[in-house]
């Protein structure tokens, strides 16, 4: 199995997947960031497919397309995202539907979205937590592949939920993708399964 990950920020999932020895064969970014370093510094094969817009303008369709394109083309059979910063459009999802996994900080379905961390303590819970699960069109909608609570202490604020958040979810997601490679977890039957 050839494993791709999805990046754009400062690479603390990717380098959590490095150091546990999975088998990521390559890094794709949509910007320069960190976790391009962080790739080039752990001898990972690193692509950069630039996004030219992040406005209205930006052309959701055709970049999924050229990022199928280039996957593809590196024989890539499942990919992780590991903050990625591109909300990827249907050609994408045919290409690779059910080999993509994503993380998510919060427990599924509550609080999809970007702000999850935030919704959270607005919402005034007294847990919350991480999803692995399959990225699907619909944005953290996807079948959940696994998920650990974490408690909200009542001073939190936002950052410092996120990093207990963060550091549960690089165990979990490491923790995950090995399940699925030594075939504890068959994404096929995953998959299939939600379909139905």
């Amino acid at each position: 199995m050839s494993l791709a990950v999805l990046a754009s920020g400062t690479g603390s999932i990717l380098a959590a997947m490095v150091e546990a020895d999975l088998p990521v064969a390559l890094v794709v970014a949509d910007r320069l960031c960190p976790a391009v370093r962080c790739a080039v510094s752990h001898d990972v094969e690193v692509l950069v497919v630039q996004r030219e817009s992040f406005g209205a303008d930006f052309d959701r369709v055709g970049y999924s397309t050229v990022l199928a394109d280039r996957l593809t083309d590196h024989a890539v059979t499942m990919v992780a995202m590991a903050g990625f910063g591109t909300i990827l459009g249907q050609p994408f999802h045919d290409r690779f539907a059910g080999r993509v996994l994503n993380t998510h900080p919060a427990l599924l379905p509550a609080f999809p979205g970007w702000h999850a961390v935030r919704d959270a303590l607005t919402a005034g819970v007294g847990v919350t937590g991480c999803t692995v699960h399959l990225a699907t069109l619909e944005v953290d909608a996807g079948p959940i592949l696994a998920q650990e609570e974490v408690p909200v202490w009542p001073d939190d604020d936002e950052a410092s939920l996120h990093e207990r958040i963060k550091v549960v979810e690089r165990r979990l997601y490491v923790d995950t993708l090995r399940s699925i490679l030594d075939g504890e977890i068959l994404l096929e039957s995953v998959f299939e399964g939600a379909k139905s």
